[in-house]
């Protein structure tokens, strides 16, 4: 019999948790239905996080820290802001087809972050538009940090769109995607 680690079991229940605030909202899941959902009783849950919004603010720190963690080490990597702004987009564009969950309980249960972790996820994610947007601004000299944080956010929308866009199977969503965004970049 497997035995899961605290690290596993933490990891589980974030999982199981996108998924469920995905399909409900966060003020839908309770924590016996969270506890039911990954084998151990709502109060056992108790033992990996300190309540339900220690959950939400973990998962969207998480993710926000993950995204602007890889991009960074994308643009690092990119030997100029095109072949950066590519692999931004090739980055967002894995991101949204492997996590649609998050990206509704992003969108839809912002509000329900305490204070703390909603400030938190703010300036990670203000980093991360920042940082595509100062591609932006290498490659098309005249933007503004105002249009080119516009640019990269209605990018973010059109990649972000994917849980409720994604009629196509990933093989063929990924492309397309990507298409798209890179032109609506303009590289």
């Amino acid at each position: 019999m497997r035995v899961d680690r605290p690290a596993d079991r933490r990891e589980q229940i974030l999982e199981v948790a996108a998924r469920l605030f995905a399909e409900r909202g966060f003020h839908g899941v309770s924590v016996g239905d969270l506890g039911k959902a990954v084998g151990i009783s709502g109060p056992a849950l108790y033992k990996h996080f300190d309540s339900k919004d220690a959950v939400l603010a973990e998962m969207l720190i998480a993710i926000s820290e993950r995204l602007l963690a890889e991009g960074q080490q994308r643009v690092d990597r990119a030997g100029n802001a095109a072949d950066a702004l590519r692999a931004l987009v090739d980055w967002h564009v894995d991101f949204a087809l492997a996590q649609p969950s998050l990206i509704v309980v992003q969108d839809r249960d912002w509000r329900s972050l305490p204070a703390p972790a909603r400030e938190r996820v703010r300036s990670l994610q203000r980093e991360y538009v920042d940082l595509w947007a100062a591609q932006l601004r290498r490659l098309r000299r005249g933007l503004t940090l105002d249009q080119a944080r516009s640019i990269a956010h209605a990018t973010f929308g059109l990649i972000n769109s994917t849980p409720h866009s994604r009629l196509l199977p990933d093989d063929a969503m990924r492309p397309l995607l990507r298409e798209m965004a890179l032109r609506s970049l303009d590289v």
